[in-house]
């Protein structure tokens, strides 16, 4: 099994790739904020990314924003290029994990978690690329598993809240999950739903999903839509991030309805006859519980690697910290998982 622990050729916890991106410095500063939850209260980390003068800024405004002036000598800073595979390896083989922050992961991604499973250092990612994803499962998940390696994808806003949110559904339902637990695996079937807020936005989704589906067909209408993103998507999308002051007015909620087997009723005679409604809710999806739920998966996995699957692999966030303490956690951190 690859190491959970520094030593002096690996001596950080967590190194956070790609940390000058617009994700990234919003991960930098919640490693910063919950440093002292690491192992022994004491979290080592560093940055890393193409352009040092980018990263040092980054690292500044997170002492800004934290007032946390020490942050400006005490986080090291190092330079790795996907395009540069020595420099990623060296990189990686000072890590216990790396988070990777390089989308879009379909052209990034690919070459962190390479170098990751080459250099025996777990990886985790925001991805929510299913291609990739997949891609990252079939062709490393062998390699991984001999190395002890855990890749973790979809960490982030995607895919956290839900795979987590079945399993708390899941484990609330007591006859369920005892029924569960005496079958093959976890077999449950889940099904995504998205509110749109109403018929107005109906008729804009229609129109803007044949807007798009014709523009995508020709080169001046991809270069169209790339150009003015906010004009094609009616505001959803645009080449800037959020302000601040957008982010603290945003937050997400996930309902769950789970049906299962009252005690003493038999599943192979009939159908489900009990009900149950919960609720995961948290701060502004993309920049906010993005940030929390991949620090607080790279914290989980580092102090409780006796909780996390028996062999290293290719893993879903649900497969990878079902039998951990993260949903606790996170509601420490402000997402929240409840029964209605």
């Amino acid at each position: 099994m690859a190491a959970f622990s520094t030593s002096s050729s690996r001596p950080y916890h967590i190194i956070i790739f790609g940390a000058s991106g617009f994700t990234g410095q919003f991960v930098v500063e919640e490693v910063a904020r919950t440093a002292s939850e690491g192992p022994k209260g004491n979290l080592k980390w560093a940055v890393a990314g193409r352009n040092r003068t980018k990263l040092e800024k980054v690292v500044e405004q997170a002492a800004g924003a934290l007032s946390k002036p020490e942050l400006k000598s005490e986080v090291d800073i190092l330079i790795a290029d996907v395009s540069d595979p020595d420099s990623l390896a060296a990189m990686c083989k000072q890590a216990v994990i790396v988070l990777s922050c390089v989308g879009p992961y379909r052209f990034f991604g690919e070459p962190v978690v390479k170098s990751c499973v080459e250099s025996g250092t777990h990886c985790i990612d925001i991805s929510g690329e299913p291609q990739f994803l997949e891609s990252m499962q079939l062709n490393y998940n062998d390699q991984a598993a001999e190395k002890g390696v855990y890749i973790v994808g979809s960490c982030g806003f995607d895919s956290i809240p839900a795979d987590m949110g079945v399993i708390y559904t899941r484990d609330q339902f007591k006859a369920v999950e005892s029924f569960l637990t005496a079958s093959s695996g976890p077999e449950v079937q889940y099904g995504a739903y998205a509110g749109v807020g109403g018929i107005s936005n109906v008729f804009k989704l229609i129109f803007a999903g044949l807007m798009f589906f014709f523009l995508v067909k020709f080169n001046f209408g991809r270069n169209l839509l790339k150009k003015f993103p906010e004009f094609f998507s009616f505001g959803f999308f645009s080449k800037a991030g959020p302000t601040r002051k957008q982010m603290e007015g945003s937050s997400f909620s996930f309902i769950f309805l789970g049906e299962g087997y009252t005690e003493g009723t038999d599943p192979s005679e009939g159908k489900p006859n009990g009900k149950i409604r919960t609720l995961v809710k948290g701060p502004e999806a993309g920049y906010v519980a993005t940030p929390i739920a991949m620090v607080q998966a790279a914290l989980t996995m580092l102090n409780e690697p006796d909780s996390l699957p028996k062999t290293g692999g290719v893993y879903t966030p649900g497969a990878t910290f079902a039998k951990t303490t993260l949903i606790n956690r996170l509601n420490k951190h402000g997402i929240q998982f409840s029964v209605l």
